[in-house]
């Protein structure tokens, strides 16, 4: 099978692709040489997927501005040109399949292979559909998607396939070495653990409440995982400069064992990101989401709310967020061990264990026929 995959911009358009190429490679469906992805230079693509190893090549384009319109006038110049280069890729490679999962350059080149009559898929992996995917479901043969909610949003009913994120088939697969918390962090092993967590960069709110809840939380029959981001680390020892942290507190930039270190997280603090809730949700890792309001649509706070109203995480949204609410949520569900079962089971309802496997049924169908 040779399949050109695309999207950009965001993590949440880059990594389920990245697990997929991963799954179809453990079941031997495609080499190295059938796969491209096509991205942009200036996403966060351009770094994560040459990196991997994967066959790279990028088109110029660029997003609509929703303030000054006439912005756009280059904007579509750029994506009118971006379909004729998307053309002569599609031609050259010769996919049997287009697999893409928003950003404004999957725009241009799964449109070009629906034309070109190459069978093609999207799939949205948040709660609330990008405009680009919602641009192409007019033209694909199926649309993917993970949330309920989303499904809601597409009006071509009858190309809909409720697959997952492939994400969460990643992390349930991933045979990693047993990570020694005691070793590796100096907290105890078989404790009740929470993990704060705002992405490699950080998120600049998480690190503001923790330091003003670490007294509270230093007195707390449960340790703290608290990963301030590369950004914002040397910025946080400063504060904590001459302040004495709590044995059951470890302060930490970043950890690049993620996959190693979820399965033995009691609760997780973090963002409402696609792909960290695909994350959470594969293991049943109760959540606490305090989701990003600087995103399109407002959708980390969409998809939070999704699973807090399945039981599978409580919500606070940054302007409610105080040390009060926040290290009562911890409490709520660290303390509670019924309350704690009945989340994570919850959350485990909302993963999908399969899902790259379900993504991958369905290109085999189209591919077939």
């Amino acid at each position: 099978m040779r399949v050109i995959f695309t999207g950009g911009g965001t993590g949440g358009h880059i990594y389920p692709i990245m697990a997929l190429i991963d799954r179809l490679k453990q079941r031997n469906l495609v080499t190295n040489d059938e796969i491209l992805f096509v991205g942009t230079q200036r996403g966060l693509e351009s770094k994560i997927v040459p990196a991997a190893d994967v066959p790279f090549k990028t088109l110029l384009i660029q997003g609509f501005d929703r303030h000054h319109w006439t912005k756009n006038f280059k904007t579509i110049e750029l994506f009118l040109k971006a379909t004729k280069a998307a053309k002569k890729l599609l031609v050259d490679f010769k996919p049997d399949i287009v697999v893409g999962t928003g950003g404004y350059v999957s725009g241009a080149v799964v449109y070009e292979a629906a034309r070109l009559h190459i069978p093609t898929i999207i799939h949205e992996s948040n709660s609330v559909v990008g405009l680009t995917n919602k641009f192409l479901a007019h033209y694909v043969d199926r649309i993917a998607y993970t949330f309920d909610d989303a499904a809601k949003q597409f009006s071509e009913k009858s190309k809909l396939v409720k697959t997952g994120n492939p994400r969460s088939q990643q992390i349930v697969g991933l045979d990693v070495p047993k990570l020694d918390l005691n070793k590796k962090f100096g907290l105890q092993a078989n404790f009740p653990t929470v993990l704060v967590f705002g992405g490699s960069r950080g998120a600049l709110v998480l690190n503001r409440i923790m330091l003003r809840s670490l007294n509270e939380l230093g007195t707390k029959p449960y340790q703290i995982i608290w990963t301030t981001g590369q950004y914002y680390y040397q910025k946080v020892q400063e504060k904590l400069a001459g302040h004495k942290i709590s044995a059951n507190i470890k302060v930490v930039p970043y950890i690049d064992q993620m996959p190693a270190l979820l399965p033995f997280m009691s609760c997780v603090v973090s963002r409402s990101g696609a792909t960290s809730i695909a994350e959470f949700t594969a293991l049943g890792i109760p959540a606490i989401l305090i989701p990003s309001p600087n995103v399109t649509h407002n959708h980390q706070m969409k998809n939070a709310l999704d699973l807090e109203a399945a039981g599978a995480a409580l919500v606070i949204s940054e302007d409610d967020l105080n040390p009060n609410n926040f290290v009562a949520s911890i409490d709520h569900i660290l303390l509670d061990r019924k309350y704690a079962d009945k989340m994570k089971s919850s959350s485990k309802k909302l993963g999908t264990p399969d899902a790259s496997d379900r993504l991958i049924s369905v290109m085999q169908h189209l591919c077939n026929q």
